[in-house]
């Protein structure tokens, strides 16, 4: 039993027996000892702590390793000093030790270059030679080659005598010599007289006066077996000079580690390198959006903060004529077409011409360049290394015959990256062809073409002349490929912003003509002030039956001024008498002449307004400042109307759809009415208090939304609700809000109110710019209209007309009735028009099928009285024509409703 017994026994024992520790150490354990394992121990039993091993899967980071890295790129790492062995004590090591040392070498040295010239060091005493030599691996697959890194490695010399740089470096093509020959081959040579071999460059000896003798030459391969270097000793200084079968093996011993080391050490290299590009393009990506009003003080800033990632002697960014094109050509997406369309559009017909965009008629899209003649550059921007990173902007004439400008053109054309070496330079404009005109002698060059979002090259990134001396590789490809990626985001950003700063100052410009076109002119308002106002009893401005086709326009806004003098708001609210003039004027200029949705819509909707208040009774239940909001909220409710509804815009995409998801119309309405009221001279509520003036514009925004028939639909519930409870005062905010809502779609539909020989009239008005909609649909996007808006099916109106009475017009003037008796006409008058609506629809029911639908005919209900309608008596009509009635409320009052159809006009 005891001979079982050993330490690792019991430690195997003990960690699959947890349990029994923790009962040993309770039991036996000193009372310092505690546990600690999550749980809570028992108050009289004494607290275990047991070291536990790190948990290196679940933890974060390691501290340790990042701070080495950060040391490493900011150049802070301190090496530790080793103090290297001798010949005499290397050799009186054991095979065992030596490589112990190698591997601690490896572990700790992360500089490629000290840990290879280490290894050959070593080599060089283990093996008796003289002097030894690595190459490594440089190139693409389809052209590698080898690249000098340490030379001429000898037992006393130092890293600084025996590493090569890329200015000092010798290239060896890969199958060239004799350590080409191993990379190609991946074989190892072993030659006793060098001079005896073909493959053996005589010339270096010549130069270096070295006489060489036997050569080792191995490859270095990589844990895939791919050859990553050649490493070479040359001349063993003692026996006959010839290196033997075990030099070969403690050779290759020691490239394996070397090996290892080399793409550890490249790896961790790479990673450096990679943070630091990754930390300038970030650098860059902020620079893009601190950035953005001017293109050339970025395309400035982006080179300057990238000059010690491109390490050439000049950079140079030409930018096509295209990309710096003016007037916003290149401002992508939908938004920006339509706004440059509609400024145009705007403009023109501010000035009462035909629109016609500028860029339609003056702008064609540029053919894809066929040669670099087609090319042409707009500006170019210039850094030299040698002037401290001073840029330059060469003139069109130097960048039209620049040497370096033909070879970016060529990529332009190409659209590909070029690398293009001196020999390349030379064979394709001679001797001289690399010299500029200032002088300057281009050696190689790096060209990279600049895209835009839309994958079209808009410039060209050029880098000359790489700082030590050398061709630009495939690590400098990358490198500017990244640049000009981010050059190209950068261009494009600036330019968005540019093009939409001058759309914008277009815009601005658009809006001042409008603004002084769509004002009323002094002359416009000096006649209107010296006109005379009649009364409004005289013309009917208090009576329901109202009739406006009689007055022509002018007599219109002089009724419109009345309005407000009777309701004596001038007077509350100090507006100048030429003041209101001006803003009557322009409100009537800015509604287009569309069919229906016009001024004389507006102005009757004002006049319902107006008599709903008075002759109704309801203006008990508001304020001076509530009545002015509503009768302007009212005469500006469709302003700029267009003759569609919100369907359409939203179907065609519109700018007012882009601009507001909901109630699009009822929205640009307000923005209009605001706009009119900041337009010189046309504050009508100039005198009113910041919070009165605050108060005013949210009724004013809340009335004009109000007359969406969509919203309408979501209100009438609640509004239903209020009149069946019996509500009478409406002195709570929101049923006050709800009132007024109400009383907006009312006096918005209130035509179909008025005596049949109005309400027919305006009927065909209405059907009128419904069916032009409807043409429009048809023609421009290829849909078949709803029927309400067919021009094919115009007969089946006064079955339309039924439809929107029932569905609309019925439920609000209903509610009104029972409320209050005196808005009762309203409510009469639609029933009389449904009545002459029915019959005209039972005539061409009989026409077309021969027989009346019994369900269409049973909702007119026209041999009911007003008893049976639920109403009371009609009151006399000249009693309610003229003053204030009294305001009864009938609570129980109901009226029956009458069955609806299915199809329902909207206004």
């Amino acid at each position: 039993m005891t001979e079982n017994l050993n330490p690792t026994n019991v430690e195997n024992y003990l960690i699959k027996n947890p349990e029994f520790l923790k009962s040993y150490l309770s039991k036996h354990g000193a009372p310092d000892i505690t546990h600690k394992d999550g749980s809570h121990s028992e108050p009289s039993s004494p607290e275990i702590k047991i070291k536990r091993l790190p948990n290196f899967t679940s933890g974060r980071g390691n501290s340790i390793t990042t701070s080495i890295f950060k040391k490493y790129v900011e150049g802070n790492l301190e090496r530790i000093k080793k103090t290297s062995k001798d010949r005499n004590q290397l050799l009186s090591m054991s095979e065992d030790e030596v490589f112990m040392e190698l591997i601690r070498d490896i572990a700790t040295e992360l500089d490629v270059n000290v840990l290879c010239h280490k290894i050959l060091k070593n080599v060089s005493i283990l093996t008796r030679s003289d002097r030894g030599s690595l190459f490594l691996v440089r190139g693409s697959k389809g052209n590698r080659y080898l690249v000098s890194k340490l030379f001429d490695v000898t037992e006393v010399s130092t890293i600084s005598e025996s590493l090569h740089t890329e200015e000092t470096e010798i290239i060896v093509p890969f199958g060239k010599g004799i350590a080409g020959f191993v990379a190609e081959s991946k074989d190892t040579v072993n030659i006793k007289d060098a001079y005896e071999d073909p493959r053996f460059n005589k010339d270096v000896d010549l130069k270096t006066g070295y006489r060489t003798h036997s050569i080792l030459c191995m490859p270095i391969l990589n844990y895939e077996g791919e050859v990553i270097g050649v490493a070479q000793i040359i001349n063993k200084v003692t026996g006959n000079h010839e290196f033997t079968k075990q030099d070969e093996d403690v050779f290759r011993k020691y490239l394996i580690f070397c090996g290892i080391g080399i793409t550890n050490a490249q790896l961790f290299e790479l990673s450096v390198q990679e943070y630091k590009r990754n930390q300038l393009l970030l650098n860059l990506a902020r620079g893009i959006f601190e950035e953005q009003t001017s293109l050339e003080r970025l395309i400035q800033k982006v080179m300057l903060d990238s000059q010690d990632m491109l390490k050439c002697e000049r950079c140079t960014v030409y930018l096509t004529e295209e990309s710096m094109s003016k007037g916003g050509k290149n401002l992508t997406g939908m938004f920006a077409k339509i706004l440059k369309k509609q400024f145009y559009k705007l403009l023109a017909l501010a000035v009462h011409q035909d629109p016609h965009p500028e860029e339609d008629s003056n702008v064609q899209a540029k053919a894809k360049p066929t040669s670099t003649k087609d090319v042409l550059f707009s500006m170019a921007f210039d850094l030299y290394a040698k002037d401290g990173g001073n840029i330059r902007v060469p003139s069109a004439a130097e960048v039209a015959k620049s040497r370096n400008a033909e070879i970016a053109r060529h990529v332009v054309l190409k659209g590909t990256p070029l690398n293009v070496s001196e020999i390349q330079i030379d064979a394709m404009f001679g001797k001289i062809g690399g010299f500029e005109d200032d002088g300057f002698k281009t050696k190689n060059m790096l060209c990279m073409p600049i895209f835009n979002n839309e994958k079209k090259i808009i410039g060209v990134t050029l880098l000359v002349n790489k700082l030590n001396g050398v061709p630009f590789n495939e690590n400098d490809a990358n490198i500017i490929e990244a640049f000009s990626i981010f050059t190209g985001l950068g261009i494009h950003n600036c330019q968005m912003y540019e093009n939409a700063c001058r759309l914008m100052a277009k815009q601005t410009v658009a809006l001042e003509v409008l603004s002084y076109h769509a004002t009323a002119q002094q002359e416009e308002t000096d006649k209107l002030m010296a006109s005379e106002f009649p009364p409004g009893k005289d013309i009917g401005l208090y009576t329901f039956e109202f009739n406006d086709i009689p007055l022509d326009e002018l007599e219109t806004v002089k009724c419109t001024i009345t309005m407000f003098q009777e309701a004596n708001l001038l007077a509350e609210f100090k507006i100048p008498l030429e003041v209101i003039c001006r803003w009557t004027l322009s409100v009537k200029k800015n509604y287009r002449p569309v069919t229906y949705h016009n001024w004389r819509h507006a102005f009757n909707v004002t006049q319902t307004m107006f008599t709903i208040l008075y002759t109704g009774g309801l203006i008990k239940k508001f304020e001076g400042l509530e009545v002015l909001g509503l009768l302007v909220a009212c005469l500006c409710h469709d302003l700029d109307h267009r003759g569609t509804n919100n369907a359409f815009q939203v179907k065609v995409a519109s700018p007012l759809a882009m601009l507001y998801s909901t109630s699009v119309m009822e929205h640009h309405h307000f923005d209009h009415c605001i706009m009119i009221l900041n337009s010189e001279g046309n504050n009508i509520f100039q005198s009113l208090s910041p919070a009165q003036y605050r108060n005013v514009i949210k009724m004013l925004e809340h009335a004009i939304l109000s007359t969406d028939l969509a919203l309408y639909f979501k209100k009438r519930g609640d509004f239903q609700k209020l009149v069946q409870e019996g509500e009478t005062e409406y002195t709570e905010p929101y049923k006050k809000d709800l009132l007024k809502a109400m009383m907006m779609t009312a006096c918005d539909v209130a035509a179909i109110t008025k005596p049949w020989e109005i309400q027919e009239k305006v009927a065909q008005l209405v059907a009128n710019e419904f069916f032009e909609q409807g043409d429009k649909e048809r023609t421009e996007l290829g849909e078949t209209p709803m029927a309400m808006m067919d021009r094919e099916k115009k007969d089946e109106l006064p079955k339309m007309q039924v439809g929107f009475i029932d569905a609309i017009c019925l439920p609000i003037y209903k509610m009104f009735a029972e409320m209050n008796q005196s808005l009762r006409p309203l409510y009469d008058g639609v029933m009389d028009n449904k009545k002459h609506w029915q019959e005209l629809a039972d005539d061409h029911e009989r026409k077309t099928t021969g027989k009346i639908n019994d369900e269409d005919s049973e909702p007119v209900q026209r041999n009911r009285s007003p008893e049976q309608n639920g109403l009371p008596q009609k009151s006399d009509s000249k009693e309610h024509k003229r003053k204030e009635p009294e305001v009864q409320f009938e609570k129980k009052v109901k009226i029956v409703e009458p069955k609806k159809t299915k199809v329902c006009v909207l206004l």
